[in-house]
């Protein structure tokens, strides 16, 4: 069998550099993406191609290049995304805009430029990055949250749509990990005069240091190279801390105004 070609969006850093490189120990063929390639002139781990998820033209001329290259996608990860917070009643609009434009539009993109490849193909696997966040309406991160929801439930409907052509979709939801999201973030600003004040600003330092004492972004790696190597990928899976994956357990268990009030009674801390 052919060595699989792989393409990682987002993959200069964070969750999507740590994917490629576990992948291209393992012997896959590994590509990732970037919006500007200048930015890293030192980037050695695997080719990058530009791609701006949130430009079809961009997407295009990046699968066209792959296509030339390699013959062949065999997976598309689409990892590529953007943090945001904020109280939702003062997050700027155009911020909402912009985030969904990467986190939710962009994978559709991404997929619908790459879905004819792997119809002709007659096979393909195409894994979404989401996020445990994506399961759940957190505090000052309810746009975050709500983009990548419905990245999971888009996934279910392309899943069905597409398996008749041999095509396979999954999810994979990481917790905290250690990268540099927080870099990239947009984060509303702490209004002095703003009822949300003490909390907000109480929750963006929660997110930092979660952020910062998050796991390793390699054991997302570990798990990508296992749901490759899955014959029948599940629709979903997860990745992070037991506390994080069983909240989502608790979630589905307990009372809503329960598992509302454990939401709380963690972002008081």
């Amino acid at each position: 069998m052919k060595t699989k070609v792989i393409l990682i969006t987002g993959g200069s850093s964070g969750i999507g550099k740590a994917i490629g490189v576990h992948l291209k120990k393992l012997g896959y063929k590994v590509y990732g993406t970037t919006r500007d390639k200048r930015k890293y002139p030192a980037f050695s781990e695997f080719p990058l191609l530009e791609m701006d998820v949130r430009n079809v033209d961009t997407i295009k001329s990046c699968i066209e290049t792959l296509i030339e290259k390699e013959k062949r996608i065999d997976v598309l990860i689409n990892n590529a995304g953007v943090g945001i917070t904020g109280p939702m009643e003062e997050t700027p609009h155009e911020e909402v805009l912009k985030a969904f434009a990467t986190n939710f539009n962009g994978p559709l993109n991404v997929m619908n430029k790459v879905l004819p490849v792997m119809r002709i193909q007659k096979s393909g696997l195409v894994i979404n990055i989401t996020s445990i966040a994506g399961y759940m309406g957190l505090p000052y991160r309810g746009i975050y949250s709500a983009s990548k929801g419905a990245l999971e439930i888009v996934t279910e409907s392309y899943r069905m749509e597409t398996k008749s052509f041999g095509i396979k979709l999954t999810t994979l939801a990481p917790g905290d990990f250690a990268t540099n999201i927080a870099t990239g973030r947009y984060h509303t600003p702490v209004y002095d005069n703003s009822p949300y004040k003490d909390s907000y600003k109480s929750t963006l330092e929660a997110i930092d240091a979660d952020v910062d004492s998050g796991g390793n972004p390699a054991e997302v790696g570990k798990k990508i190279a296992k749901i490759i190597e899955t014959r029948n990928p599940k629709p979903h899976y997860r990745v992070g801390s037991f506390i994080q994956k069983i909240s989502l357990t608790l979630k589905g268990i307990l009372p809503s105004s329960w598992f509302e009030k454990l939401l709380e009674s963690h972002n008081s801390k």
